[in-house]
């Protein structure tokens, strides 16, 4: 960690933050889910480096990047765009996890052509929400993030391991220190279906899901429609696993990534 880079890059109407490996391998790019920031990815950037120029970024409303007052809509596939054409990056291989796979995806489905390969950890495939169901929901975000911001940062701590007794303990310090970061407005506002997210991506795209029993939001019915969508995604269920994969099997999650990653993609450039 101690020679990555940090720093800021314009987007409309604001900065994100990101966090930066470096190094000669082709760009790698990462967005987080909800309530994360960029430095949740760290476990997987360590393993990773070596192969990759990794970037890590905090999304709006989170981590270090521009703060939401609630008044406007934002999209975060557009600051995903934004952000990876201000660092010069030449068709990245991008990953999410959440709803960072959900802008993951929307970017590539509207920039065919200007990425390597995607990557995809169990996005918030789901059915439409009608209206009282969205505001059920907003209200339930609103109430967590106002409980994380009353927190001290011992009790937060405490919650991850009360929360998630199985994680590696690298993974809980960056996860309850981004909790402080999260602004009330930063959940955004998903209208597309994701049949229309998944159905124009013209890359190799790995779809990595856990167990619905855990927690996964992807399920095997909802993997195999995805497939039957579009014929360059691949999909590959992790056991033991619920909605954060790579967090609650580390090992068989990394074996997927890297094996998919691995295989040869015709025009991957470096950044």
């Amino acid at each position: 960690m101690t020679t990555w880079r940090s720093g800021t890059v314009r987007v409309s109407d604001g900065v994100l933050a990101y966090y930066r490996t470096g190094g000669r391998g082709p760009p790698l790019v990462l967005s987080h889910g909800l309530t994360d920031n960029g430095l949740c990815w760290r476990r997987l950037a360590s393993a990773l480096e070596r192969q990759f120029d990794i970037v890590m970024l905090d999304a709006r409303g989170h981590g270090a990047s521009t703060r939401l007052t609630g008044e406007g809509s934002f999209d975060p596939s557009r600051d995903l765009g934004e952000a990876i054409d201000a660092l010069g990056l030449q068709t990245p291989v991008v990953m999410g996890h959440s709803v960072g796979a959900w802008a993951t995806a929307a970017h590539a489905n509207r920039n065919p052509g200007r990425v390597a390969k995607v990557v995809l950890e169990d996005p918030p495939f789901l059915a439409s929400a009608d209206a009282p169901t969205s505001e059920a929901r907003r209200q339930r975000f609103l109430d967590m993030v106002e409980r994380f911001r009353s927190m001290s940062d011992a009790e937060l701590e405490a919650l991850g391991q009360t929360a998630h007794p199985g994680w590696d303990a690298e993974d809980r310090p960056d996860w309850a220190a981004a909790k402080r970061q999260v602004d009330p407005a930063a959940l955004p506002e998903l209208t597309i279906s994701w049949r229309e997210l998944v159905d124009r991506i013209a890359v190799p795209t790995l779809l990595v899901y856990g167990e619905a029993e855990l927690g996964s939001l992807v399920t095997p019915a909802t993997a195999k429609e995805a497939m039957s969508l579009n014929a360059n995604i691949e999909a590959v269920q992790i056991k033991g696993a619920g909605h954060n994969v790579r967090r609650e099997n580390f090992p068989h999650y990394l074996e997927a990534v890297r094996t998919f990653l691995g295989r040869p993609t015709q025009g991957l450039r470096r950044g």
